[in-house]
């Protein structure tokens, strides 16, 4: 059967580029697993420990600030390879995020996650690195929206595994062992994973050129950092909180949640593939600035309604954040040059989950005070209006470009 175009990359693939695909599709469903492990069932946790709304804000915020365990990582990964990085993170994530099921309170549940989930984050911003070093120029956004579909595919097991918690009050720990299946891919990526062929060019430069370029970072991140940052605030609340709501707020069970999440959330796919396409054929800035928005006043009005018009709402939403995805994602790792990828990506990663904390942590205390989630939602949808205005006004237009071309290695230019 002959696939639509629009479901194929611009470019033909070698062999060994669609084997890196491959492996990062894999690597990308097992960072995404363990990234939402935590998110899916702290509602569940927080009921066996007896913890609030706002108390479970607060567990996920400090959870997102284990992101700093990244940084010193992903820094290692430039000066070493991304490689040996991967292997690493795709076998002690799903080990340490599995120790989750036997955490006796709350806050050791937190700092199971807080350590685990970064090395699920690092491993996801590698995968990044990786596929924009290795892809052709006019297909790195449509590969970008790949990974990030079978990343949803990780994601889906986790939500899938939800129904477990409605065994018993202590069942949702069923869900961190599932956790250990991921390590499958730890052995595929020992096993058939090369090091990236851009890192063994490009990875050697003076001291003077790595000292120019950690400065000019601290210029040039500024405005990718504030819009991952807007962005965020509403994104991570929207997503902790979702699961709250339709327990509480709707009354359904943690199957009708899983469904929910998995009807919603599955035409995104298509959306990522379709997104790609347009990013690598027409442009990323546009196409991102708009459906951003889009995505983020359609999400929140879901908050706001019920029955099927929430459904079809938030598949609405769900489907103009896909589209916008890999527009979007393929600018962190387009405006840097090799040597500095890597950690790119952890300031850049680092921004967006600050900005979820403020959101978490502000959304749950007023959720608490009794405001309704429609109303906190939409109040947050301000930031992804801003982060849209900033990329329409200040993003530079690198589709068609070769990497060394968008930013040549050895240089971060003021873009």
């Amino acid at each position: 059967m002959r696939l639509p175009s629009w479901a194929l990359p611009s470019d033909a693939l070698t062999q060994r580029q669609r084997r890196i695909v491959i492996l990062m599709a894999l690597a990308s469903m097992s960072a995404a697993f363990v990234n939402t492990l935590f998110t899916q069932t702290v509602a569940y946790a927080a009921d066996e420990f007896g913890v609030a709304t706002s108390g479970q804000g607060i567990g996920a915020a400090v959870v997102r600030w284990g992101i700093l365990i990244c940084l010193p990582l992903v820094v290692l990964a430039d000066r070493r390879g991304r490689r040996p990085m991967v292997i690493a993170m795709s076998w002690a994530a799903p080990i340490i995020c599995a120790l989750g099921a036997i955490a006796p309170s709350f806050s050791l549940l937190v700092l199971t996650q807080t350590i685990g989930r970064p090395l699920g984050l690092t491993l996801d911003i590698l995968i990044a690195v990786i596929a924009i070093e290795e892809m052709p120029k006019n297909s790195r956004a449509f590969a970008t929206g790949v990974l990030a579909m079978f990343s949803g595919i990780g994601a889906g097991v986790a939500v899938t595994a939800l129904p477990l918690a409605d065994i018993g009050a202590r069942s949702w720990r069923l869900v961190y062992l599932i956790a250990l299946l991921w390590l499958g891919v730890a052995i595929a990526l020992t096993k058939w994973l090369p090091e990236s062929q851009r890192f063994e060019k490009h990875h050697l430069v003076s001291a003077s050129q790595r000292i120019s370029s950690v400065a000019s970072l601290r210029r040039n991140l500024g405005r990718i950092c504030t819009v991952v940052f807007l962005t965020n605030l509403y994104i991570a609340t929207a997503s902790i909180f979702q699961n709250r709501y339709l327990k509480e707020v709707r009354g359904y069970s943690a199957a009708l949640v899983a469904l929910f999440t998995i009807a919603t959330s599955t035409p995104a796919g298509l959306g990522l593939l379709v997104g790609g396409r347009i990013a690598d054929e027409r442009g990323r800035r546009i196409l991102g600035a708009t459906m951003v928005p889009i995505g983020a006043i359609l999400l929140a009005l879901s908050f706001a309604t019920s029955g099927i018009a929430m459904w079809v709402i938030a598949i609405a939403g769900g489907l103009a954040f896909g589209v916008s995805y890999p527009a979007m994602a393929v600018y962190r790792g387009e405006l840097f040059p090799t040597h500095v990828r890597s950690m790119a990506g952890g300031i850049i990663m680092t921004a967006a989950l600050i900005g979820g904390s403020i959101g978490l942590i502000g959304g749950g205390f007023v959720l608490d005070t009794g405001i309704s989630y429609g109303a906190v939602m939409l109040w947050l949808t301000i930031g992804p209006v801003i982060a849209s205005l900033i990329v329409w006004l200040r993003y530079p237009e690198t589709a068609h470009k070769e990497l060394e071309d968008i930013v040549p290695d050895g240089v971060v230019t003021n873009l």
